[in-house]
């Protein structure tokens, strides 16, 4: 069953985070390939996106603070009319903790977020547009990040718990001791 009450998964997140920390442990460790582990979870992630609306819930814009890239900003300050300096004082927020290698937005939620909806969907950030990463490949290595994700996104909550079972599914017989799903 697909979970999209974010108050229950905020909850569920908080009630599993060791069960959550061990089985990310777990999955770095485990004798599985990489690119089984992403096969496993681009096919779980089809699924459950294809149940879940994001537009219903858009807490993603209302909670995260996605890095954007120069790119980004030229992109939204063109298709907005405003020059780069109008752009930049008006929404940016330069983040000196990433090295300085990017922007974010300078409030939470989005300044674009307006009924659940990007007023700049056809122009928002790259970041933006591959939440929630699991389309990507290379899972085990971004798991900080989704744990974190866990209690933003009702889709990454339902693939990483989703993930558990699978996972049990396809690990050998000797390795099935070694894992608790529950």
């Amino acid at each position: 069953m697909i979970e999209t009450d974010i108050k229950k998964i905020q909850k569920c997140c908080q009630e599993k985070k060791e069960k959550n920390w061990e089985f990310r442990r777990f999955l770095k460790s485990c004798n599985l390939d990489i690119k089984e582990i992403d096969a496993i979870v681009h096919q779980v992630y089809k699924e459950v996106s294809s149940q879940i609306d994001c537009k219903s819930c858009a807490n993603c814009c209302k909670k995260a603070s996605f890095l954007i890239d120069e790119k980004d900003i030229l992109r939204l300050a063109g298709n907005l009319n405003l020059s780069l300096e109008e752009f930049n004082a008006k929404y940016i927020h330069d983040c000196k903790e990433f090295d300085g290698n990017g922007y974010t937005f300078n409030q939470l939620p989005c300044p674009f977020l307006e009924n659940n909806r990007c007023k700049v969907y056809k122009f928002r950030p790259s970041n933006c547009r591959s939440f929630p990463y699991l389309h990507k490949k290379d899972f085990v290595f971004k798991l900080i990040n989704v744990i974190d994700n866990c209690s933003i996104c009702p889709m990454v909550f339902n693939v990483y718990e989703r993930l558990k079972e699978e996972i049990h599914l396809h690990l050998p017989e000797d390795e099935l001791c070694c894992f608790n799903n529950n």
